[in-house]
């Protein structure tokens, strides 16, 4: 992922600072949700993957038995999405061009890794049927499409189509997040609508629903930023690699 000296947004200014603003802030508390459910996945599982005992929560079981699938999809794709929108900053890349060239490869490649596991687990895990299969495979096939587009067009140096792209990957892959979300506010409607009994069967029905509400209003959301504020060309500042 190479980087250019200059902001290719189309804005600058304090009125345009204040306008990321909130996006900034919704991008931060979307990672801490990532973040919180991370730590809380390894808390799960670590002690399992210890001991060698397996899991009573089947969903936890599936972790458990698949450590290297499941965390070579989990540590890099957390990687990405801490390290991305240091990498979208035009102030950051203005500042700083050669370490946003070097941290961009190592973020490009965590992020693939990621990608392409994320479609792998979708079948092997699939713990939300055959819903969540499909919206793993269309928006983790979407989510390495714009990697692989965004690497293209920084090679041929077109630097305003490389940042749209990986504004692109961005907001897909940040869409983990608001799947979480999905998930909590469905679990919340079950027990109350079920009771404090177990409400696991009807969740496994509603898990998918939420994968595919979650990535695809974070498509929906990536275009429409992209609409607001096109990005204009910007001349190359030499070679991303």
């Amino acid at each position: 992922m190479a980087g250019v000296a200059h902001d290719t947004t189309g804005r600058s200014g304090p009125r345009g600072d204040r306008r990321v603003r909130p996006v900034g802030v919704l991008v931060a508390m979307l990672t801490t949700v990532v973040l919180v459910f991370f730590v809380i996945r390894l808390l799960t599982d670590v002690p399992h993957l210890v001991d060698g005992t397996v899991p009573d929560d089947d969903l936890a079981e599936l972790y458990v038995a698949h450590p290297w699938l499941a965390y070579g999809h989990m540590l890099p794709g957390v990687a990405y999405l801490l390290g991305a929108p240091l990498q979208l900053s035009a102030r950051f890349r203005a500042g700083h061009l050669r370490l946003h060239r070097r941290l961009g490869r190592v973020l490009l490649a965590c992020a693939l890794v990621s990608g392409v596991l994320a479609v792998v687990l979708g079948f092997v895990f699939a713990w939300g049927g055959g819903a969540e299969t499909s919206a793993t495979l269309v928006f983790g096939s979407w989510f390495v499409l714009c990697l692989s587009l965004a690497l293209r067009a920084v090679r041929a140096r077109r630097i305003a189509d490389h940042r749209r792209w990986m504004v692109r990957a961005f907001a897909v892959g940040l869409g983990v997040a608001t799947i979480r979300l999905w998930v909590g506010l469905f679990t919340g409607v079950e027990i109350g609508l079920l009771g404090m009994g177990d409400a696991t069967m009807p969740l496994r029905a509603t898990f998918g629903v939420a994968f595919w509400l979650g990535l695809s209003m974070h498509v929906v959301a990536g275009e429409w930023w992209l609409r607001r504020r096109p990005m204009t060309p910007a001349p190359a500042a030499g070679r991303s690699t």
